[in-house]
């Protein structure tokens, strides 16, 4: 992989480096990292030896755009000129028509859309090309987004569903392992037992839904014995319109991406 400028030293930005260092695509002397605060300068520094960590782009043949949404016309502004052949950008609600016109016409993008996730290494990405992006683009982009999780491409037109379903989606476990929590803790458990449980129940579950070839209804079926315990509960649920509440809350999601995305 060719030399590479990160925009941007947040924390989705910090994971896709880490991965790219640790899988070995890249050398630390091969990448240039860009972060106008100061203090994550310095911090950045002490993370990732030998990466040069700068204040202003110098350019580079590829980039990630890892910045805030408002700063990604300026950041790719100030690129426009210095050599950039590929550009990744993770930025929520920033369409390519946008991107191409702030790096110019001649420069291949990539629009992706990462979910917290890919801190830990598991994250879910959707991704999709302009105009200039050929398939050697795209398969550049996908190494970068495969080395912190799995990635899918889409058409532009779905990454406003894939920002409510994976985008989003952390969101939602997480505030059912709060509910869990809290009612483990109502029904007599104390809260560092309630939490380890939770905890580790949610892991187990998203492996078994990525390891064994059965779809969610019917692992569903196999944990819910006729009669028992799991049936009513998921009787409480079904009555409260969990799914439907759940359709309900990715169609807004979606539908406040495309307002974002204007």
């Amino acid at each position: 992989m060719e030399e590479l400028e990160l925009i941007g030293g947040g924390s989705m930005g910090t994971a896709l480096l880490h991965g790219l260092l640790s899988h070995g695509l890249l050398r630390a002397e091969q990448v240039s990292v860009v972060e106008v605060s100061e203090e994550r300068r310095s911090e950045l520094a002490l993370l990732f030896p030998g990466v040069a960590v700068l204040e202003q782009p110098v350019g580079a043949p590829q980039v990630i755009v890892a910045t805030k949404p408002n700063h990604v016309v300026e950041a790719l502004t100030a690129l426009r000129n210095l050599g950039v052949q590929r550009v990744l950008s993770i930025a929520a609600g920033i369409n390519l028509a946008t991107l191409e016109s702030a790096i110019g016409p001649q420069v291949a993008v990539i629009r992706a859309m990462p979910n917290t996730p890919a801190l830990v290494g598991e994250g879910a990405a959707a991704m999709s090309g302009g105009s200039a992006a050929t398939e050697s683009d795209m398969a550049w982009a996908e190494q970068i987004l495969d080395a912190v999780g799995t990635v899918v491409r889409v058409p532009e037109s779905q990454l406003d569903a894939v920002t409510a379903v994976s985008g989003s989606g952390p969101a939602y476990v997480f505030l059912i392992a709060e509910a869990m929590i809290q009612a483990g803790v109502l029904q007599g458990l104390d809260p560092a037992t309630a939490d380890a449980l939770v905890r580790q129940t949610l892991l187990g579950s998203a492996r078994l839904l990525i390891e064994q070839d059965w779809d969610p209804a019917e692992l569903r079926a196999r944990v819910a014995s006729p009669g028992g315990t799991t049936e009513a509960a998921l009787r409480v649920l079904q009555t409260g319109k969990l799914q439907e509440t759940l359709i309900d809350a990715i169609a807004a999601a979606t539908e406040r991406s495309r307002e974002l995305a204007g």
